[in-house]
Parts: structure tokens; sequence; C-alpha cells
């Protein structure tokens, strides 16, 4: 028996705003909302842990009073499916993301971005459908 990935747990200051904002990075939608915590996941796999087999992630947005002080230890890498990185970082960018410097050398084929929030995440260059 082994355990399968379905939840991501994320500390920020304003769960209805950077759950707005995943929303539409991934195309996901709210699930749950109550008591200072939002859940976000696919509309394709509604049912989340609960179906058999792989599923994706939900990320639930948890309020907590103190702010990120520092970079992630642990971040999202996003992979555009029906444009390339280019024109899906200027649309990240456009939603309210921002370019975050987490000490990149320039070849990186990777583009570091930061959610509202200042949580960092990467958008890779592969296009997957």
């Amino acid at each position: 028996m082994t355990s399968k990935f379905t939840e991501l747990a994320i500390d920020c200051a304003d769960p209805h705003g950077l759950a707005r904002f995943w929303c539409s990075v991934l195309d996901y939608e709210v699930q749950d909302e109550g008591d200072g915590i939002v859940t976000i996941g696919s509309p394709v796999v509604p049912e989340g842990k609960n179906h058999l087999g792989p599923v994706p992630p939900t990320l639930t947005f948890a309020h907590v009073p103190e702010g990120k002080t520092v970079k992630n230890r642990l971040h999202l890498d996003v992979n555009p499916t029906d444009r390339e990185q280019d024109e899906e970082v200027r649309r990240l960018l456009d939603l309210g993301a921002r370019h975050a410097d987490v000490g990149q050398t320039g070849d990186e084929s990777w583009v570091t971005l930061a959610d509202p929030e200042g949580n960092e995440f990467c958008v890779l260059a592969d296009r997957r459908p």
C-alpha cells in the first residue's frame, strides 16, 4: 500500500485572493471554503482524494497572521499547455504574479515568478497537453 499526493496546504494572508489567482493559473475552481480556509481543485476530477488512482492535487489556502519572510523550501512548477512559455509568463504577470530572484544564473530553461503573496513558482519551458 502506498500514499497518493492529494493536497498541498499553503499559509497566506488572503485565502480568497490567493485562491482566485491560482484558480486562474490552473483552471481550477473553488471546492470548499470556510473558517479562513479555501480549497481549490480540478473541475475534471472533482472527487479528488476519493478518486481511485492519481488525481490532480487540491490546493488549500489557510489564513495565518504572520507574513512570508524567506524563500520557499517547496514550490510549484507549472507547464503551459496551450501556449509558449513567454506567452504564459505574460499571462501570469497580468494575473498578478511578479518576477522573483532566487539566485538564477540566467541560463535556466524555467522562469521564476512569485504569486501575489510572494510564494515562488516556476514556469517550465515544455508544453504538454
